[in-house]
């Protein structure tokens, strides 16, 4: 069967585009997703992200190759292999990222993509309580929580700290203001995950001209002598096959699995093609470049006063709690565990916050052995963890092997350059300013992790590279942008050099934006539905 338009991954993107494409009764929609169905009540609880973050059946659980600024470790990167992709699978935070972030995007050549041209994509994409203001919208399908009110009474002492620095605090990171401390804004609606599959996709797929396929993976597209992308070809239980879009074909299979089909179909770097034997259809050096992450580290705090790991760490408090949510869909399991946190300059910042915090009313350790659980530590803890906003460094996505089986070679080069390591420095300084605010010593025994060992920059530094990781938030390398000697779409999504493809995804991104990058992704999604069916205006 042909179709106007095949979509490969159902993530945050994919799913979104499906849902708006299959609004024309007359446009024919299939969307193709490597993973199972979301139908689970794990997908529906915020809290159940705990048990997909090392499940082989829900998540793609990709590592790094050894990084060298990073003590030579393999850095893990979990992705989505479910509908709802990592959307179905993250901690939900909602923040859309500062002002220069997509200003820095129109002015890297891609119109249509500054600040005042996305923020009506944003607010398209909300149902928020506050209703229709110059910020936010109650009309959107994805229902939006701001946690202030929810959170456990020790995010108090974290925005108390902030006060006692004189360092603002307000309510909302998605409006007029962006610096300062708050409690996070999540992408939840009465205890129920809104990822865009459950938001869109679901209610979408009632349609007769949508078409959703499970469980099978795009392997390559199938391109013609002129350079028409005409299809794909798909592997699954029933074998290969090959699939016709009379439109156009795109690739919503995000920041590690969009430049991997590129790159399995000949469009790519020539001399990386080369080395695994693939020919060149379009050279594009930059598929698979320009990849960026937010790397994070946590400071590790045991508490006077009792936190979530009191609640949820005994069996009978995890029982308390399931029981809590099933019968009223609240507690701790109806919200993210990232609750307070904020944004911030130090010595570094250019005129903008520099740095994002991240204030956890529990405290955990990533187990070493993918097969144990997420555990509170076993005491009253927590942690206070940081991220850069916009870290310079930047690695490349490779194929392993010419085999769509083979997982690519993930190198995000993290800490390559003097101000990314000045910046994190920098950051754990932070970290130790809160901690010594009345607010938070009142309630604190002892810093944990790192510990009172550990006060020099070189030590700061060292930390971060021993027990820092990613958090997650890999993008940009399929960049956007006019030249196709650094970049891979142009303003419109598409492929340079080739007609009937595009990259709808975080892999589009010319920088990484300031902060959790979910919403971005769907607001990405939401203005392309708009370009693929001609009209790019909302206001």
């Amino acid at each position: 069967m042909d179709y106007d338009y095949i979509i490969v991954g159902a993530g945050s993107a994919g799913s979104l585009l499906a849902a708006r494409l299959s609004e024309d009764p007359a446009t024919r929609v299939l969307l193709l997703e490597a993973g199972g169905s979301d139908r689970s009540f794990w997908f529906d609880m915020p809290a159940g992200y705990a048990r997909n973050y090392f499940n082989p059946e829900t998540n793609w659980m990709y590592s790094s190759e050894p990084e060298p600024e990073m003590a030579g470790r393999r850095i893990y990167a979990p992705r989505g292999k479910v509908q709802g992709g990592s959307g179905s699978i993250n901690a939900m935070i909602w923040v859309r990222g500062q002002r220069r972030d997509f200003d820095d995007w129109a002015a890297a050549g891609n119109p249509g993509w500054g600040f005042d041209d996305v923020l009506p994509w944003f607010r398209r994409l909300e149902h928020h309580p506050a209703g229709n203001t110059d910020w936010h919208s109650a009309e959107g399908p994805v229902g939006i929580t701001p946690m202030k009110g929810k959170t456990h009474p020790i995010c108090d002492r974290f925005l108390a700290a902030a006060r006692e620095l004189q360092l603002p605090v307000f309510d909302d990171f998605n409006g007029a203001q962006f610096e300062g401390a708050g409690i996070y804004e999540t992408n939840i609606a009465a205890g129920k995950r809104q990822s865009s599959s459950k938001t869109y996709l679901t209610p979408a797929l009632s349609r007769a001209n949508l078409t959703l396929r499970l469980k099978v993976e795009v392997t390559r597209l199938v391109i013609d002598d002129s350079g028409q992308v005409t299809g794909v070809e798909l592997r699954s239980s029933d074998g290969v096959e090959t699939l016709t879009a009379r439109r156009e074909v795109i690739l919503s299979a995000g920041a590690i699995g969009s430049p991997k089909i590129l790159m399995l179909s000949g469009i790519g770097d020539p001399d990386d093609l080369a080395a695994q034997g693939i020919a060149v259809r379009a050279a594009l050096p930059a598929a698979g470049a320009n990849l960026q992450d937010h790397l994070c580290a946590s400071f590790y705090y045991r508490s006077s006063v009792p936190t979530l790991n009191d609640e949820l760490r005994p069996w009978w408090g995890k029982l308390w709690a399931g029981m809590r949510y099933v019968l009223t869909r609240s507690g701790p399991l109806a919200l993210s565990v990232n609750q307070a946190g904020g944004f911030f300059r130090t010595d570094s910042a250019e005129g903008v916050p520099n740095i994002q915090l991240y204030f956890n009313p529990m405290s955990y350790r990533i187990p070493a052995n993918p097969k144990a659980r997420l555990e509170p530590e076993p005491y009253p803890g927590f942690l206070l963890a940081f991220n850069s906003c916009r870290p310079d460094s930047r690695g490349r996505v490779t194929l392993a092997s010419a085999d769509p089986a083979a997982a690519p070679l993930i190198r995000p080069n993290y800490l390559a350059t003097e101000r990314d390591r000045r910046e994190v420095i920098e950051a754990s300084r932070l970290i130790r300013r809160f901690m010594q605010a009345p607010a938070l010593r009142a309630v604190t025994v002892e810093e944990v992790t790192p510990g009172p060992g550990c006060e020099s920059d070189a030590q700061l530094l060292s930390h971060l590279r021993e027990q820092g990781g990613s958090i997650y938030h890999l993008c940009g390398t399929c960049r956007m942008g006019p030249d196709a000697a650094d970049s891979v779409v142009d303003a419109e999504l598409r492929v340079h050099g080739l007609r009937g493809l595009r990259v709808v995804d975080a892999s589009v991104f010319p920088n990484i934006t300031s902060g959790n990058i979910n919403a971005p992704v769907m607001m990405v999604a939401e203005r392309a539905s708009a370009l693929i069916r001609g009209g790019a205006a909302l206001r």
